[in-house]
């Protein structure tokens, strides 16, 4: 009986060990194991980009690209022209030479409304506006164009309490008890733009799927969805600027049979037909007729410019500024050839030989 229960209570004890061993053993990952874990994540990120690009089912992404971190410098330049127009009026009343021209500069600067309202300031800021929006580049846009105004226009806002002070008298309180700060409304302004920038730039979202080239665009309360099939693009266009030559990235336009990539731009010009006193009116003498056409025609002449059809990269309806621009060039010819008709019919013409042979 005592050997017995010695051997009962042995076994117990062995068991025990047995499964200390096994629990502290470390468990190698096998490789259907490793696989299994790529695939379930392969599948929530295309999941994750099918909801994004709004893809059909059974349709898989094939590459996706955003423009590059330098693909918006040129807007980072306005932002830092703000930023440096902020600071050199700060110092305008400060800054004397012995030219007469600089000292005539620096008081057309200076100059304000009962030391209130910085004049040469907003006129600047409104200049530099109008240039950027009548120059039609990258820095064009409507945001960048709302941007500029909004700053030319703050000093405005901010004292227009004092405007209304002067007609009220002394017995109206000032809605805004604060000065316009250079400095302070510069930095401001430049720290508010840059994040604009790079949220403008993460904006844009473009995808090579097995059916289409898709191009995702959402910023502020904007938003744009557009989807070209692969039969209906007609050429492919590489287009590198010298800065992008030099950090490595380039825009990749689409073009298609309907249009979609090109631009009309009419740059001939409407002054002539503008200007007062050109226009021919029922008493005016053969003289005066033939002295305003004259005048119309030399202003033609001379502000004369035709209309083209050109290729303009929009970042809402091109692959702009991206990285690695030879892959996605390579994909998509490879995909157009795929789908495009031609390919069509040289597969059934190796169908059809392969039938006669037989």
């Amino acid at each position: 009986m005592s050997e017995e229960s010695e051997s009962v209570e042995e076994q117990p004890e062995a068991e025990a060990a047995g499964e200390t061993s096994e629990t502290s053993a470390p468990e190698t990952p096998t490789t259907s194991d490793t696989q299994t874990t790529s695939e379930s994540k392969k599948e929530a990120e295309q999941a994750r980009l099918s909801k994004t690009f709004r893809l059909i089912p059974g349709e898989d992404v094939l590459l996706t690209k955003r423009p590059s971190v330098f693909a918006f410098i040129p807007m980072y330049i306005v932002g830092i022209l703000s930023l440096g127009i902020h600071f050199l009026f700060n110092r305008a009343g400060s800054m004397a030479s012995d030219n007469f021209a600089l000292d005539l500069l620096y008081a057309a600067m200076d100059l304000d409304f009962n030391e209130t309202l910085p004049i040469g300031f907003v006129f600047t800021m409104i200049l530099l506006a109008w240039l950027n929006r009548l120059l039609n580049v990258s820095t064009s846009g409507r945001w960048v164009t709302v941007y500029l105004l909004i700053v030319a226009i703050t000093p405005i806002i901010i004292q227009i309490d004092y405007v209304v002070s002067l007609i009220a008298g002394d017995s109206y309180d000032e809605l805004i008890p604060i000065d316009y700060s250079y400095t302070l409304f510069g930095m401001l302004y430049f720290a508010i733009f840059m994040g604009l920038t790079y949220y403008y730039q993460r904006s844009f979202h473009y995808a090579i799927t097995s059916d289409a080239v898709i191009f995702e665009h959402s910023f502020l309360l904007s938003r744009s969805h557009r989807r070209i099939l692969f039969d209906r693009i007609s050429e492919v266009l590489v287009e590198r600027t010298p800065i992008g030559t030099l950090v490595g990235f380039a825009t990749v336009t689409i073009l298609t049979d309907s249009g979609v990539g090109i631009v009309e731009e009419n740059t001939g010009s409407s002054i002539p037909n503008s200007i007062p006193g050109t226009q021919e009116n029922a008493n005016d003498s053969n003289v005066e007729k033939a002295g305003k056409g004259i005048i119309r025609s030399v202003l033609g002449l001379l502000t004369y410019q035709r209309t083209i059809r050109t290729v303009r990269p929009d970042p809402k309806h091109c692959m702009y500024n991206i990285q690695n621009w030879e892959k996605a060039k390579l994909l998509l010819n490879e995909m157009h050839k795929k789908n495009s008709q031609s390919h069509l019919l040289s597969d059934l013409k190796k169908t059809m030989e392969a039938s006669t042979k037989d």
